[in-house]
């Protein structure tokens, strides 16, 4: 017990020493977060009214940024299959941090859930043995308990092998090979049901499409390794962290795949949408055309698909892949493009037109883009913490005292 506690108070000492960069970086979101909680304080006295929601589009970028994230915590898999089941000891090397990115993703993830909740108290209606879930009819009842499911996960497994570091011992691999694998079960899943939530949703053709849930995953998989191969390279700039060029390339050829494969999913679907058009296209037609004079998602989805276009046509050049500086900004690239993609073009064209036929448009306030910046920037922080203490403990700069 006693080793316990001094490891948590090591890990927290570790968490609030670091350089003036390090500081400079935790104050600078701080003030970001500062700025978006009192947005979303001024909403909890207002009430949604402050956002650019309306009766119309209901969901806005409080969701987009929700499906966005719960893709970029399922991607943590990504180092924890060749780590653990085909037994990669560069992978190994850094599996921790893509835990953590898992954590922080699914945190952000929550965040969202709550801002765009009008009254975040009644989440406690969906809890279980505290609400009325109503498992196992409700799909949003069971994301409630996969995305907390999938946090509890990624917080324990890093957490007993860093335990384990810390007295100078490594955690069995049979003993960790059972959970992992229900990480990986866990981690398909989380993408799949948050994926059937809205395919479910027969009264939204945009959404009602068998492709959406493979579709989640392949965006998944091509953002969250991008997303991940930018944080790596920041830790190895700024933390000096020990970057294997292997699970880089590893990682990269996983972007690559994966966005072939969104692009293939996506284009069958736009044949299905334009080459023989219904009533049920009319979604598809304001978002990559416009609808009734107004288009204001056609510039942004034009330009992501140009930049997924692009960014795959870069790496499938293995050279051009191989330099970092080429393969960062094709990451970055992608990280921008199926967040338009996957968020703000997937949900609100599901809302456009109404029932009655109306397009009626919805952009973010400011007050809306204050809080879902502060939670950037929260997660930034909370990465950026979670990472030192790992990168720490991982290279032995803290250990358990030896006994006498």
């Amino acid at each position: 017990m006693a080793t316990l506690i001094r490891f948590a108070r090591d890990c927290a000492g570790l968490a609030l020493r670091g350089s003036a960069a390090y500081y400079g970086f935790l104050g600078a979101m701080g003030v970001l977060v500062a700025v978006g909680g009192l947005a979303y304080v001024d909403q909890l006295r207002h009430g949604l009214a402050v956002t650019g929601m309306h009766d119309a589009v209901t969901w806005g970028a409080y969701i987009a940024n929700f499906t966005y994230f719960i893709g970029v915590a399922a991607a943590g898999v990504m180092l924890v299959i060749p780590a653990y089941v085909f037994h990669r000891q560069d992978a190994k090397q850094l599996v921790l941090i893509a835990e953590g990115m898992a954590v922080v993703a699914c945190l952000m993830a929550l965040c969202f859930v709550v801002v765009d909740l009008g009254r975040p108290e009644r989440m406690f209606y969906l809890l279980p043995f505290i609400g009325t879930p109503n498992l196992p009819r409700s799909l949003l009842a069971w994301d409630v308990v996969v995305v907390p499911g999938y946090l509890l996960l990624n917080l324990a497994i890093p957490a007993v092998v860093l335990y384990g570091r810390y007295r100078g011992r490594e955690v069995s691999p049979r003993l960790l090979l059972p959970w992992v694998l229900l990480t990986i079960l866990w981690a398909i899943a989380l993408h799949t049901v948050t994926a059937f939530l809205f395919s479910a949703d027969i009264a939204r053709p945009f959404w009602h499409s068998s492709l959406l849930g493979p579709r989640f995953l392949a965006s998944a998989f091509c953002s969250g390794p991008a997303l991940l191969i930018l944080a790596l390279h920041a830790l190895q700039r700024w933390a000096r962290l020990e970057l294997p060029r292997g699970v880089v390339g590893m990682l990269a050829v996983i972007v690559t795949v994966a966005l072939q494969v969104n692009l293939v999913m996506l284009g069958s679907e736009l044949f299905v949408e334009f080459y023989a058009p219904t009533e049920h296209s009319l979604s598809a037609t304001y978002l990559f055309v416009g609808l009734d004079g107004k288009d204001a998602l056609v510039p942004w989805i034009r330009l992501a698909l140009g930049g997924e276009l692009l960014a795959v046509a870069i790496l499938m050049v293995r050279p051009l892949r191989e330099r970092t500086p080429v393969l960062l900004a094709a990451c970055a690239v992608v990280v921008a493009a199926v967040w338009v993609e996957k968020g703000m073009g997937l949900i609100v064209p599901g809302f456009i037109p109404t029932p009655l036929g109306e397009v009626i448009e919805y952009t973010p306030s400011a007050a809306e883009l204050q809080v879902s910046v502060g939670i950037w920037a929260l997660g930034a922080m909370a990465f950026a913490v979670l990472a030192k203490v790992a990168i720490a403990i991982d290279r032995g700069d803290v250990r358990a005292p030896s006994p006498p």
